[in-house]
C-alpha cells in the first residue's frame, strides 16, 4: 500500500494498473465479489475470495491473520497487504495488460485510483483520430487520469484539452505522457492556467518529443520565467512547426530570451506571441532573432508594444530574412517614423506576402512610406497590406493606383480617405 500511495501523489502520470491479468476483474464479477476499496484492502487483502467448498475457511482465516500480524510488525503498522509487485508503472507492464492500444481499461482504473468520475466522452471516442475534450472541467486529477491511457493509445493523433483548468500538475501529467506517446502530432493546452510550473514541464517534454508538430499554449499565465524554460527547448526541438503563446504575460525579458531562441531554431513555421507585453529591449531582441531565423513563414506580434524602436529593428530584420511571408504587427503603438524605418526593409525583401500594420498611429505618412517601398522593390512578393482604421489621403490613393499597375493582385485595406478640406500631405 505504501507503494500505491506514493505513486498516487506523484505529479506525473500515476501507476494505476493492478498486477492481476485482464480477466481477473470479470472473474470477480462472476463470483459476485465486490471490488475492494482502499479501506477494505487493509482488512481483507487482495487474495480473499468467496468461501471455498472444503470447509477450511476458518483455519485459513486464522493462518492469514497470523501472516498479516507478522507483516504489520515488519512495516511498522502500515497497511501491508499490497507489495511492490502488486503495482507496476505503466511502462513496465507486461502480459495481457500491456496490450491495451485504446487504454480504456487503464483509464477506468486510473479514475478509480484518483477518485475522479470517468469521462464517458473519452470512452466513446478513444479510438478516434481526433479527441476534442475542451471545456470539460477535468482539473489536475482528471488530466492525470486521462494521461494514463494516452501513453499507449495508438489511435488519437490530435488532442484538444482547451479550457480544463489543469494547472501545473495536470500540465505535467500531459507532458510526461507526450514524452512516451509517438502518435499524437497536435495538442491544444490553451486556457488551462498551466503557469510557469506547467511551462517547465512542457519544456522538458519538447526536449524529448519527436512527433509533436502543433502546440497551443495560449492563455496560460506564462511570465518571463516560463520563457526561461521554453527558450532552450525551442533551440533543441526541430520537429515542432506551429507554436501559439499568445494571451500570456510575457514581457521584455521574454522577448530577449525568445529572440535568441528563434535565431537558432530550425523547425518552426509559424509562431504567435500576440497579446503579450513585449516592448523596449525585448522587442528589439525579438526582431533581431527573426532576422536570423531560417524557417519561420508566419509571425504574429500583434497587441504588444514594439513602438518606434521595435519597428526599426523589424525593418532591419526584413533586410536580412529571406523566408518570412506573413508578419502581423498591428496594435503595437508604432508611430509614423517607425513605419518609415520598417518600410526600408520592404525595399529589399523578396518574400513578404502579407503585412498587417492596422491600428497603429502611423497616419497617412506611414502608410504612404510603406506602399512606396513596395513600389520601389521590383522583386516584391507583397500580396496584402492591412492599414485598417488608418485614414489616408489623396496622395496615398494616387500612389495606390500606380502600384496596382505593377502588382495587380495586391489588396490594400485602410480606414478610408479624408475629405478634400482635410487632406494631409504624405
Amino acid at each position: 500500500m505504501v507503494n500505491g500511495k506514493k505513486l498516487a501523489e506523484e505529479t506525473a502520470m500515476p501507476s494505476v494498473l493492478e498486477d492481476d491479468d485482464a480477466g481477473a476483474e470479470s472473474e470477480k464479477l462472476q463470483l459476485g465479489e465486490p471490488r475492494a476499496s482502499w479501506t477494505e484492502v487493509g482488512v481483507r487483502g487482495p487474495e480473499d475470495g468467496p468461501s471455498s467448498l472444503d470447509g477450511n475457511d476458518q483455519d485459513r482465516g486464522e493462518q492469514e491473520g497470523e501472516e498479516e500480524d507478522e507483516e504489520d510488525e515488519e512495516l511498522g503498522g502500515e497497511e501491508s497487504v499490497i507489495s511492490d509487485e502488486d503495482y507496476d508503472t505503466d511502462l513496465e507492464l507486461g502480459g495481457k495488460e500491456a496490450y491495451d492500444p485504446s487504454g480504456q481499461a487503464r483509464y477506468m482504473e486510473a479514475c478509480e485510483m484518483l477518485q475522479v468520475v470517468p469521462a464517458s466522452y473519452f470512452l466513446r471516442h478513444v479510438k478516434d483520430s481526433e479527441l476534442n475534450m475542451m471545456h470539460r472541467g477535468l482539473g489536475a486529477q482528471g488530466a492525470k487520469a486521462l494521461a494514463v491511457p494516452l501513453v499507449t493509445n495508438t489511435s488519437i493523433l490530435r488532442l484538444n484539452l482547451r479550457d480544463n483548468w489543469m494547472e501545473g500538475l495536470g500540465g505535467a501529467a500531459i507532458a510526461e505522457m507526450l514524452k512516451e506517446n509517438c502518435y499524437i502530432t497536435e495538442v491544444d493546452l490553451s486556457n488551462n492556467n498551466l503557469g510557469d510550473d506547467g511551462a517547465r514541464a512542457i519544456a522538458g517534454m519538447l526536449k524529448e518529443n519527436s512527433t509533436l508538430v502543433r502546440l497551443n499554449l495560449s492563455g496560460n499565465h506564462f511570465t518571463d520565467r516560463a520563457a526561461e524554460f521554453l527558450g532552450p527547448a525551442l533551440v533543441t526541438n526541430a520537429k515542432l512547426q506551429h507554436l501559439d503563446m499568445s494571451h500570456n504575460a510575457l514581457r521584455e525579458q521574454a522577448g530577449q530570451i525568445l529572440g535568441e531562441a528563434l535565431s537558432e531554431n530550425t523547425g518552426l513555421r509559424s509562431i504567435s506571441l500576440a497579446w503579450n507585453s513585449i516592448r523596449g529591449r525585448g522587442a528589439v531582441m525579438l526582431a533581431d532573432g527573426l532576422g536570423g531565423n531560417i524557417s519561420l513563414r508566419a509571425v504574429d506580434l500583434s497587441f504588444n508594444g514594439f513602438g518606434k524602436e521595435g519597428a526599426v529593428a523589424l525593418g532591419q530584420a526584413l533586410k536580412e530574412n529571406n523566408v518570412l511571408e506573413e508578419l502581423d504587427v498591428s496594435n503595437n503603438r508604432i508611430p509614423p517614423e517607425g513605419a518609415v524605418r520598417l518600410a526600408a526593409g520592404l525595399k529589399v525583401n523578396k518574400t513578404i506576402k502579407s503585412l498587417n500594420m492596422s491600428r497603429n498611429p502611423i497616419q497617412n505618412a506611414g502608410c504612404y512610406g510603406i506602399l512606396k517601398s513596395v513600389l520601389e522593390n521590383k522583386d516584391s512578393a507583397m500580396e496584402a497590406l492591412d492599414f485598417a482604421s488608418i485614414i489616408v489621403n489623396k496622395d496615398f490613393e494616387e500612389l495606390h493606383a500606380k502600384v496596382k499597375e505593377i502588382l495587380p493582385a495586391l489588396t490594400i485595406s485602410h480606414g478610408g480617405r479624408i475629405g478634400t478640406f482635410g487632406t494631409a500631405k504624405a
